[in-house]
């Protein structure tokens, strides 16, 4: 069994303004661990799998990042996207692209590059789980993270059936797909988990070549012929040229909501490692370790009767703070947020009311 990663690094993360910005976005910045995020996903895939078989997928403006915080990836595997429209058509682009390379058995496990992963021997079983599943039927095998809690912040798939399989690797682990749940409300998440057949949707998608290829084709009937103009682009010498004219045409859309969603031959997978995709401050907040009085300090930070708070500095300059409690403090060379915990999801809005306002800068 052949298998290859796909890593899709065009997102902007923009929840998590302002450490994370158009120019520089969240995979690329240092947020847990060791590692910046995507350096940080690769090195999870390295055990499994050679770095001449994981290939990136991101936009043109920002693959400096990649080829400088992977060097390890070689720049045939870098696949650039003139610019973003959503994980659907960067999941087609690199399919196109694998086709020339692979044949339509090769396995594919597509991955975000901004999750963080906790426990990757478990991480490992259950990739090699969703790729056995993968191999032997004609299935996209998604992987759900069991929940530990009521989350409003993540998707949620809810699982059906035990799928029957002869393989002990398989047997039991693997359940056809009932519905997918976009992020809900606090009453609605903890009805997820006290019913106990949802699970967190990891943004993971395994299958095989061909199978992707089909998918697009059936369910994204407006842009599959549009990589077809790629691939006769490619084939004529002006791939280039003919990638920036199929995405001008193309509209945005996510593969869940595309492919995922529609199609009638999805299968999960569960694991129990631990998952997030680091969406938001708040969630930042409650992956980090805390002191004495539950705060979480980064930087230079003096703090007097302050609790609860996540301040993260990144410049030097000297951060105080008196007497507050739930805040969210964020400064960096260009920008300073401050919010209560609970409201960082509305990062994202004040971006976007500030790009309407023409405050944010391109760089900022």
């Amino acid at each position: 069994m052949k298998i290859v990663a796909v890593v899709l690094a065009g997102g902007l993360g923009l929840r998590l303004w302002p450490r994370s910005t158009e120019h520089k976005p969240k995979q690329f910045v240092h947020v847990l661990g060791e590692g910046t995020l995507i350096q940080n996903t690769v090195s999870r895939l390295l055990p499994f799998l050679q770095p001449a078989d994981i290939h990136v997928v991101t936009t043109m403006d920002i693959a400096d990042h990649v080829r400088d915080q992977l060097p390890m990836i070689a720049d045939t595997n870098i696949m650039l996207e003139p610019f973003g429209r959503n994980t659907g058509p960067a999941i087609a682009l690199a399919t196109t692209l694998l086709s020339e390379r692979c044949d339509d058995d090769t396995v594919i496990v597509v991955l975000p590059s901004d999750h963080v992963v906790q426990n990757v021997r478990e991480f490992h079983i259950t990739l090699d789980r969703a790729c056995a599943a993968a191999s032997l039927e004609d299935v996209i095998v998604t992987i759900g993270v069991m929940p530990t809690r009521a989350e409003t912040g993540f998707g949620y798939i809810q699982m059906g059936d035990v799928v029957p399989s002869e393989n002990p690797v398989l047997r039991g682990y693997v359940k056809t797909v009932t519905t997918f749940a976009e992020k809900p409300d606090l009453a609605t998440a903890q009805r997820f988990v006290d019913a106990g057949d949802f699970v967190w949707n990891s943004g993971i998608f395994v299958a095989r070549i061909g199978v992707l290829r089909a998918a697009i084709q059936t369910h994204l009937p407006d842009h599959g012929p549009l990589f077809h103009m790629l691939e006769k682009g490619r084939e004529r010498g002006d791939g280039v040229d003919a990638l920036h004219d199929i995405y001008r045409q193309m509209r945005s859309v996510s593969f869940d909501i595309g492919v995922m969603e529609q199609a009638d031959n999805v299968r999960v997978v569960e694991g129990t490692f631990g998952w997030s995709d680091v969406g938001t401050w708040d969630e930042l907040y409650r992956l980090s370790m805390k002191d004495g009085k539950n705060n979480v300090i980064e930087g230079n930070v003096a703090t007097l009767n302050t609790t609860n708070t996540l301040v993260s500095g990144s410049t030097g300059k000297l951060i105080g703070l008196v007497g507050v409690d739930n805040l969210i403090v964020v400064e960096t060379d260009s920008a300073i947020l401050i919010c209560p915990r609970g409201k960082a999801e509305q990062t994202r809005d004040l971006v976007d009311f500030m790009r309407r306002r023409n405050i944010v800068g391109r760089k900022s």
